[in-house]
């Protein structure tokens, strides 16, 4: 076969649409590098689940040592290619700077991903350990990755927490933006095709089923058109929130109150108050007050599900 033309074509192609190129420009994060950190942090946080041979107490000070040599070289590098993209004046100074302040949080950062594998455990009546739960249960690297993103995110590296967090979508379907913020004793059921927002809030104790979505209603615009950057466009759930599968949940001032239960399938784009269960009942959305009887009302008693 004859590639000749197609070369040509192609570097015609790249001389014509420039803005789809990133030819002659600073070196940018590659996504192996970020796979082998986000690796390498999963295995920094959970010790002895996921190494070819089996790690003993005594293997563990040099196993850290190795593990946390490596992560430092590896995010201070992907970092100081983040900040010379987005033209700081000391990409390397910087990057070392935010690499210590990022690795210095992993042991708070364990603690509250402790909680959210205690959860995972506690929600789902099919686990059988704790090990089931950090092995084979794609919320964990999906919910772990997030919060290391998410400190990154906080500290204003660009470009990096997004790769994590499409790293663990791609692994998982699960699709968490490195902003949003998230409680402890957090569990995702199931995962798959479950959408949490940048700007989106999450409190303590809240359980998410497949195909969740936390969105936007719609974007404001500039006078060009143009997407506005950094406004609230997401919702907020409340502490103790159950929310089932394909429930979508919109925009930045909608609040789901404390100890709601929100039903599958249902489309909210407004406040909903504390202890509160909403569902369809037919092609009507009911909002009422789970403490009440429900009376002849199709869904019961509001106070326990199981998908």
């Amino acid at each position: 076969m004859n590639l000749l033309p197609i070369k040509q074509a192609l570097l015609a192609s790249y001389q014509q649409h420039g803005g789809i190129n990133h030819l002659d420009g600073v070196n940018l994060p590659a996504q192996d590098s970020v796979q082998r950190l986000a690796s390498d942090y999963m295995h920094l946080m959970f010790p002895g689940f996921f190494e070819a041979s089996a790690l003993t107490k005594n293997d563990v000070p040099d196993h850290v040592d190795r593990l946390l040599s490596g992560l430092h070289q590896q995010l201070t590098t992907e970092i100081a290619k983040c900040l010379g993209f987005a033209r700081e004046p000391d990409p390397a100074g910087r990057a070392r700077a935010l690499a210590a302040d990022a690795l210095g949080r992993l042991p708070a950062l364990r603690q509250i991903i402790q909680t959210d594998v205690n959860a995972a455990y506690r929600g789902d009546p099919a686990a059988r350990s704790i090990e089931e739960i950090i092995l084979a249960y794609p919320c964990v690297l999906s919910i772990s990755l997030q919060r290391f993103a998410n400190v990154l995110y906080r500290l204003g590296v660009p470009l990096l927490p997004r790769m994590l967090t499409e790293f663990g979508h791609e692994r998982t379907g699960t699709d968490i933006h490195p902003g949003a913020t998230i409680g402890t004793d957090f569990f995702i059921d199931h995962g798959t095709g479950v959408v949490i927002g940048e700007t989106a809030r999450i409190g303590n104790f809240v359980k998410l089923y497949q195909g969740v979505t936390l969105g936007a209603k719609s974007f404001e615009t500039d006078p060009a058109g143009n997407p506005v950057k950094g406004i609230k466009r997401h919702p907020d759930i409340g502490d103790h929130v159950t929310i089932y599968a394909h429930a979508t949940i919109l925009g930045g001032d909608t609040q789901i109150g404390a100890r709601c239960v929100i039903g599958s399938n249902v489309w909210i784009m407004r406040s909903v108050p504390a202890d509160s269960v909403a569902y369809f009942k037919g092609d009507q959305l009911v909002i009422r007050d789970r403490r009440e009887p429900s009376g002849n009302d199709l869904l019961g008693d509001a106070g326990s599900w199981e998908i």
